[in-house]
């Protein structure tokens, strides 16, 4: 029998199944290219949609020993933790023409869009815990707002100032911060700071370098994924927050669904029937945890202060 190619096959006849590997590779790169946590927080294999893992707490002590006297003993201290993944999905409706694409074809057309909403959405609920499925509690703001690390930026302040007390907020928990987020729009800011010796404390990428502010790199989040009532950006010991992506992507294709999450110029449903078109959904299974809260730190807006009482 011949093997089955999805350069051959044409969306009408595959309106199910598994993304092509090789198409399905590429929008993961890309989704693993835009979203920050995924270039920030360390990467945890899955086979499974269950993952119990360990990690060490805290490490053995050492004892000064005396001349014929025993060694004393201690242990590490190891921790177990348990990762779920959760289902990211995007419907994304497009005109019947598509259909007459190859599948390799069609998923080329499709890839930035798909990838782009998913980093969206998991940036979202890992960072601030918007729509998150994770559970409460887990993501990275929250467990700043449960350690109370932060840090108010102060428009007539000095952001290197405040920036090293962020940092210094993480390291009093005798962790090291390895990275900043934050959006392209707060990069003026960095851009136009100095230090105490007129030094700039942001690096542009030059040479496909990451840019660095205080010389830590900056994964930047779309302005969509961003609370920016909450934090202008986010410091931390990324080690302490783990994803895992333990299966491909699956799509699906309907000509007859009501989209009831998209209204038309008359603020109706969209009803593809009606309007010859069909909507893609791709699902992708991702798991996301954070396993201490000391690890985070966060520059929060500027506090509005209290006007006088007029005269």
């Amino acid at each position: 029998m011949p093997t089955f190619n999805p350069n051959n096959v044409l969306m009408q006849d595959a309106v199910n199944g598994k993304v092509p590997s090789e198409q399905g590779t590429l929008v993961l790169k890309e989704f693993m290219t835009q979203s920050a946590i995924t270039k920030l927080a360390k990467y945890e294999e899955m086979k499974k949609p269950e993952k119990k893992f360990t990690y060490l707490a805290s490490g053995p002590g050492a004892y000064w020993v005396g001349e014929g006297e025993k060694i004393q003993t201690s242990k590490a201290t190891w921790l177990e933790a348990k990762m779920v993944s959760k289902k990211l999905g995007v419907i994304i409706p497009v005109t019947k023409e598509f259909l007459r694409y190859t599948i390799t074809d069609f998923f080329t057309q499709m890839r930035p869009a798909i990838s782009e909403a998913f980093a969206i959405k998991f940036d979202q609920a890992a960072l601030f815990g918007i729509d998150s499925p994770f559970g409460a509690g887990v993501s990275v703001y929250e467990k700043v707002k449960a350690s109370k690390h932060t840090v108010a930026l102060d428009s007539s302040g000095n952001l290197y100032d405040e920036l090293n007390a962020v940092v210094a907020l993480v390291e009093d928990a005798d962790k090291d911060v390895d990275g900043f987020t934050t959006t392209r729009r707060f990069r003026q800011k960095l851009r136009g700071t100095k230090d105490g010796n007129g030094l700039p404390i942001f690096n542009d990428a030059k040479g496909g370098a990451t840019q660095q502010a205080l010389g830590l790199p900056i994964g930047y989040v779309d302005s969509k994924s961003w609370d920016y009532t909450k934090a202008v950006m986010l410091a931390a010991d990324w080690n302490y927050t783990r994803y895992g992506i333990p299966q491909g992507m699956e799509y699906k294709i309907s000509e007859d669904a009501t989209l009831s999450t998209v209204v038309d110029e008359d603020g109706k449903p969209i009803n593809l029937y009606e309007r010859d078109m069909v909507a893609l959904r791709v699902t992708q299974q991702v798991g996301f945890m954070t396993l201490t809260d000391d690890a985070f730190a966060a520059l929060t807006p500027a506090q509005t202060k209290p006007q006088p009482p007029k005269a």
